[in-house]
């Protein structure tokens, strides 16, 4: 089973999902501006990522810019508190499978490394 942390909105997001479902894999679909992860998911995705938070920040959005995120230097829980307070800033798609491997599509093909 896979979960995506999925923006309709968004080429990349469509996709990795597009990718997910012609391989026939069993996908929840996570709308995660409006279903917001925890700080907890959040940090359990960065462990399988192996990232730091920043790593995920979307710094080209507008709400970074009224932040002025790319001039900060915030800790690690720091950063989580601004992803949760403002799920759109959070990198997608991401897709993680339910033994804990996590996958940013970026490009989609990334997936592949999933299924």
């Amino acid at each position: 089973m896979l979960e995506i942390w999925h923006n309709p909105r968004c080429s990349k997001s469509r996709e990795t999902l597009a990718i997910i479902k012609e391989a026939g894999a069993e996908v929840r679909v996570r709308l995660y501006t409006n279903d917001v992860p925890s700080m907890t998911e959040l940090e359990k995705v960065l462990q399988a990522l192996e990232v730091d938070p920043a790593a995920l920040v979307r710094i080209g959005e507008p709400v970074a810019k009224d932040l002025k995120l790319k001039f900060r230097e915030l800790s690690r829980s720091d950063w989580l508190k601004v992803l949760v307070a403002n799920p759109i800033l959070i990198e997608r798609p991401i897709v993680i499978r339910d033994d804990g491997r996590a996958i940013v599509g970026r490009p989609p093909e990334n997936v592949y490394d999933l299924l």
